[in-house]
Order: structure tokens, then sequence, then C-alpha cells
């Protein structure tokens, strides 16, 4: 597994890392036997970077979480969590007061005293420009509360925003092969900056890898079912806000891209890991073989220039057009 600096935290975490939300709710059921094999089997692989949030499953992932890291206290794991979703998203909420009180909570869920990373959770976009904001941030800093904060964005202009902030450490966006943006704007800003870049969504939402047909159906408590309008939160956030239809067809394409040996799905976090500014990748995983398959893309040969060239003209031919300015 190759290794990174976590971008202005200074901590060394695999460029594999392991997103959760799907061990907290919105992807159908989990049962905790399944949610802790998925976690122990990223450890083995050698995935040491974890990411939750507070509003997974109402805290139930970062409990999930906070469990798995108690029982590994020598693993040298980073945990990042996110905080502000779980209260109506108005700027005014974003004050030191609710965000101690926010951090105490994932605290205990956690189980841990200092949290290692606390990133804004997509929070409207007055508050990526408040001066109050990184004060208050900066403060639990000062307290011991956290040990670095960052944010996590649904736009490039969000993400260039705070990176303009001394204190931002990461910022965590959607990055894949279907959502190309951010390499022309975000990721040379985080190179000169220092800030880390973890992507998530890096399958926009299992679609790179490969295995979805057009009729396929998702449970009705899937937001791959009642979120594909935007109905409850950023369309963004599932299958990247591509048209279904087009994003199988594009899918079928970059699969044929993938190298003799890999899946699709493990091409396409390799091409993610191998690109110059990305700190970490967060896929998730529901079973212990998905997440030792995602892991194994952190090892993976060098793609080329040709793999590079034809993941951008997929994107030319199927989103550019229609995604490219919206995020």
């Amino acid at each position: 597994m190759d290794t990174r600096t976590l971008g202005r935290t200074g901590r060394t975490v695999s460029v594999i890392g392991l997103g959760t939300w799907q061990l907290g709710a919105d992807w159908g059921e989990v049962d905790p036997a399944d949610a802790r094999a998925v976690l122990e089997t990223s450890l083995e692989s050698g995935v040491t970077f974890y990411d939750t949030a507070d509003v997974y499953g109402d805290g139930r992932s970062e409990r999930f979480v906070g469990e798995f890291r108690a029982a590994h206290p020598d693993a040298g794991l980073t945990i990042a969590t996110k905080m502000g979703r779980r209260v109506e998203q108005d700027p005014a909420h974003y004050t030191l007061e609710n965000f101690r009180a926010w951090t105490d909570r994932s605290r205990r869920n956690l189980g841990m005293d200092t949290l290692d990373l606390v990133q804004l959770h997509c929070p409207p976009t007055a508050v990526y420009t408040s001066d109050a904001v990184y004060d208050a941030l900066d403060t639990l800093v000062e307290e011991g509360a956290i040990a670095a904060y960052g944010v996590s964005v649904e736009e490039t202009a969000q993400a260039l925003e705070a990176m303009r902030r001394p204190g931002t450490a990461t910022v965590q966006i959607i990055l894949n092969a279907f959502r190309l943006k951010p390499l022309d704007e975000v990721l040379p800003v985080a190179r000169e900056t220092g800030v880390g870049i973890i992507a998530r969504v890096p399958l926009a939402s299992g679609l790179l890898s490969g295995k979805y047909a057009a009729d396929t159906r998702f449970a009705e408590n899937d937001h791959r079912t009642y979120n594909r309008q935007g109905e409850a939160f950023d369309v963004g956030e599932t299958f990247s806000g591509v048209d279904y239809a087009k994003g199988v067809e594009a899918a079928g394409e970059f699969a044929a891209l993938a190298p003799e040996g890999m899946t699709a799905a493990q091409a396409a976090l390799a091409w993610i890991a191998q690109l110059d500014g990305v700190s970490a990748v967060i896929p998730g995983a529901r079973s212990p073989e998905q997440a030792r398959a995602n892991a194994a893309a952190g090892a993976a040969a060098d793609l080329g220039d040709d793999f590079r060239a034809a993941v951008t003209g997929i994107y030319d031919r199927y989103f550019r057009e229609p995604v490219h300015s919206r995020w």
C-alpha cells in the first residue's frame, strides 16, 4: 500500500482509505458483524485512514469506527469525521458553541479525547468565506478538541475558498473518472499550498465498478434510489450527478480500459490515487472481499499516459458538457 502525507495534518496515511457512509445508513441495511468485518479486512489490507461523519446513521458509523479503533490502539490509524449536517443548513448555526457540542458528541462516539481531523460537512457556501467560522475552528485546535480541520465541499469554488485559509489542512471533494473538474482547478492549488485532497465518491456510487445495468434496481432506503434528482441532498453525491443510463454506458467503456489482472473498480481507484496532489481516496465497501479488492488498488503499477488520455476522452464525450460547469 502506498502512503501519503495527509496535507497540513502532517500525518501519514494509506493512499486508499475507507469511507464509512455505508456503515451507517443510506445504502440499505448493514449488519453490525458485516460492518466490523469490513473494517478489520481493510486494516489487514493496509488501510490506515478511515472517514466517517456524525450524520451517518446519526452516529452509528462513528460508533462502529470508534469500537474498531479501540480494538487496535497501536495500528497507527487516522480517523476523520465530519460535522454540520445534523441541523438545518443555515450559516447562523456554524458557531463556536455548536462546534464544541458537535465535536464533543463525535469524541464520545469515537472514544477519542482529541479528534484527528474534523471536516465541515458540505455547509452552505457562505460558511466557507466566514472569518468567524475559521476562528472557531482554530479555537477548537487550541483547546485540544481537534488536532486539525478541513472541509468537505460540493463545488470547486468552495474548495478554492477554503484553501486560502492557513488553518485548512484538507479538502474532501468528489473526484472520479466522471468528475474531472478538480484536476483543472483544485489539484494545482493543493500542490502549491500543501492542502491534502481526499477524493470521495471515487466509483461514482458504484457506476465505475462496471457491474450495473440500465435495469439494475437498488433498495428503497438506498440513496441511489431516492436521491437521483437531488430530493434529499445534492444530486452530485449520487452517481456523481450524471444521468444513470449514460453512466452505465460510459462505465462499460471505462471497464474495457482496465489492465489485465485489474477490475474496473481497481482501475478507477488507481487512476485517482496516481494523480499528483491526491492524499487519499475513500471508497466505501459493503463486504470484506470488496474492501480487500479496493485496498489492492493502492499498490497498482502506473496506469500510463494512454490510460489517462482515454479517461479524459470518455469524460469529454459523455459528461463534460452536462457536468463540468455544475460543480
